[in-house]
């Protein structure tokens, strides 16, 4: 079972560039031969000059150049390869994007359905009123209450706020136990102490 779950989630964008990667990695190993190649005609080539041989030393310097340019070629198809690899992860982290947003786009409309315009309208009607009602009911009283009236209100106002800030204050004691100080009776200090001779004066 796990290995059923593994394969379905390989998608063919994943094997497609799973497929090209091997590619290049071929080719990098392709590179390496040739450049082996490269190095060991212009060794017998160097060898056959030194042997006097000018033709076999010709041929080594065709053959160098002949792996040279497979080479390139090489270089050119690893560019190629390289540039698909990138387009096609690239795509996919577009097509990721692209999801989100219409993901996105998906929750919007549910919310939209859910609080449609009518529901917004209502609302707005809805808080006018109250608003209106509430303007109304402040000229009634405006109209109903005199200056003294307003000067009695703003004095309840004023001892409500004074309970309301007392009773937040931590409650002090009523009667607070002085503690008054205990008088200490000390030894009495003899004038006369027995067995004592006193110095008389003669």
């Amino acid at each position: 079972m796990g290995a059923g779950s593994s394969k379905q989630k390989i998608t063919s964008q994943d094997k497609a560039i799973l497929d090209l990667k091997v590619q290049r990695d071929k080719l990098k190993q392709y590179q390496k031969k040739i450049n082996v190649v490269v190095d060991k005609e212009l060794e017998l080539a160097r060898r056959a000059l030194s042997q006097g041989d000018k033709r076999k030393a010709l041929l080594a310097l065709k053959k160098k150049k002949y792996q040279e340019q497979l080479l390139e070629k090489t270089e050119e198809q690893l560019m190629t390869l390289e540039g698909m690899t990138q387009s096609i992860e690239y795509a996919l982290v577009e097509k990721q994007v692209l999801e989100g947003l219409k993901h996105g786009n998906d929750v919007l409309k549910e919310i939209h359905k859910e609080m449609s315009v009518e529901d917004v309208e209502r609302i707005m009607d809805d808080t006018a009123d109250a608003i209106a009602y509430q303007n109304e009911i402040d000229e009634l009283l405006s109209d109903k209450i005199t200056a003294e009236d307003e000067e009695e209100i703003l004095a309840e106002l004023e001892t409500l706020q004074k309970e309301e800030l007392e009773a937040e204050l931590p409650q002090v004691p009523q009667n607070p136990v002085v503690s008054k100080p205990t008088s200490v009776s000390l030894p009495e200090v003899p004038t006369h102490v027995p067995g004592r001779v006193e110095n008389v004066g003669i």
